[in-house]
């Protein structure tokens, strides 16, 4: 179901359909990585994501690897920071079971292969 008026936080794995995904992809995975100060605030219906894959290739420097024990997704993931993307808030579908979040250190492991993908290395 969509999202009625719950604010996703960081770290949160939602569903969302990406513009950028092939016609008939359907759905994937997404984790928050926006602020929540931002994600919680009434005037703003956006959020900032990483998308989830299943195409697991571990020598990606902008992957980071996230196991299904820790995503709650029924299948390994990587999160692919060098895709990072806006979607409305209103797009967001919860997952059908129990709503996961990743740590403060995974979304920070993010942000740091987000900067990777920029060519920022500090």
């Amino acid at each position: 179901m969509p999202l009625a008026n719950k604010s996703p936080l960081r770290g949160q794995i939602w569903f969302v359909q990406l513009a950028v995904d092939p016609p008939g992809k359907g759905r994937r995975p997404v984790v928050v990585v926006s602020l929540d100060a931002r994600n919680r605030h009434e005037r703003a219906d956006t959020v900032l994501v990483v998308p989830l894959t299943t195409s697991i290739h571990k020598d990606v420097p902008t992957h980071v690897f996230l196991p299904a024990g820790e995503t709650g997704l029924p299948s390994d993931s990587a999160a692919r920071a060098e895709d990072v993307t806006v979607v409305r808030k209103q797009s967001l579908i919860e997952p059908a079971g129990r709503l996961r979040q990743l740590s403060d250190r995974r979304v920070c492991e993010l942000a740091a292969r987000v900067s990777l993908a920029m060519g920022c290395i500090f």
